[in-house]
């Protein structure tokens, strides 16, 4: 049995660097440029702009790359940094309208070039954003490889932010389907197929696809439904399922819990990465977003009109959960804490 800290990461360690990092920044603007508090540790920060919130993200794809260097295929991680920028941006409900990237290299050939380009644009279409400007660097003393990391300008009127502030008992959790492992927890992904398992990047998986085809597939981009959601009903929080699994609905409304306990059945990549890497159940949900990408959580009698949204653009959507005061676990009544029911036993992700 191996867990995501044995592949190299601690999320929750991750967390206290944060956190320390975080501790010693205390200089903030006090103009008109402010910052916005209460987005302080969400999916996004912002500075005030008159009747408006600019908001910026800023991420890339991880260990991904690793991955398209064995494969020597550059075309998809691209969609993966945009997407992980435009999905939190509109998880505060901002939407994304450009972006800047930053490409740092050892060494890199015009056909790579060409890949990332190809990438880049097939991104910023999904998302509906324009590539405004960016840095290529080469610096074989630091970068071996290929790194590629982007930033993302977005905008909402600071009347119209989403925080989760609404949540209340009885809201639903509806999950957007993710379209596979996305770009997080590949570290654990790497170990597990290539370390433990002995494959290599062209090993043909049970249901027909090679690892690389699988690894590679890009992270769902759900700019276009989730605006559309928020232009046609009233949603109450947002969350973009990304490392630490459903965790990432805490950054939400605190004082709540959030009951995961109605999941779809988890991509088979995700099957075969437990049955081989014998990780339990709870590593598992706090590493890998388990087949749901995006979070939305609205009144229950909404939630019909944004699965009706998701499914317009081919994205199958579920109710997934739902938003309760507390929960009695053990004897013990917790809030405060995401709780995902899965093969009937309750998963608390702290």
């Amino acid at each position: 049995m191996i867990t995501y800290r044995d592949a190299g990461v601690d999320i929750y360690k991750e967390d206290r660097i944060i956190k320390a990092l975080l501790s010693q920044i205390t200089f903030k603007r006090t103009d008109s440029f402010k910052p916005c508090e209460e987005l302080i540790g969400h999916y996004a920060g912002a500075v005030e702009f008159g009747d408006y919130y600019l908001v910026l993200c800023t991420d890339g794809v991880g260990s991904k790359i690793v991955v398209a260097r064995m494969a020597n295929r550059y075309d998809t991680v691209p969609i993966d940094m945009i997407a992980m920028n435009v999905n939190d941006a509109i998880s505060i409900g901002a939407e994304p309208v450009a972006l800047v990237d930053y490409i740092a290299v050892e060494d890199i050939d015009e056909e790579i070039a060409r890949q990332i380009g190809k990438g880049l644009n097939e991104g910023l279409k999904e998302a509906n954003i324009s590539l405004i400007g960016g840095e290529t660097a080469t610096i074989p003393d630091i970068v071996k490889g290929i790194d590629i990391a982007g930033t993302v300008l977005a905008i909402v009127r600071r009347d119209q932010v989403i925080t989760g502030r609404d949540i209340k008992e009885g809201d639903v959790i509806v999950g957007l389907r993710s379209s596979g492992i996305h770009s997080n927890g590949l570290s654990l992904a790497r170990k597990v197929f290539f370390e433990i398992g002995g494959m290599d990047i062209h090993h043909k998986l049970p249901y027909g696809k090679t690892l690389g085809e699988e690894l590679l597939t890009p992270t769902r981009i759900y700019v276009k439904p989730v605006l559309e959601m928020i232009k046609k009903i009233k949603v109450k929080g947002l969350a973009h399922i990304t490392g630490g699994g459903f965790r990432k609905l805490r950054r939400l409304k605190g004082d709540v819990v959030y009951l995961i306990d109605n999941l779809p059945e988890p991509h088979p990549i995700f099957k075969e990465i437990q049955r081989i890497g014998n990780i339990p159940d709870e590593e598992m949900f706090r590493t890998f977003n388990m087949g749901i990408g995006f979070c939305v959580i609205v009144d229950k009698r909404d939630s019909e009109k944004v699965i009706e949204i998701g499914e317009k653009y081919g994205i199958p959507s579920y109710v997934i959960g739902k938003v309760l005061e507390d929960i009695e676990i053990g004897g013990k009544k917790i809030r405060d804490k995401v709780v995902v029911r899965y093969r009937g036993k309750d998963i608390v992700l702290e």
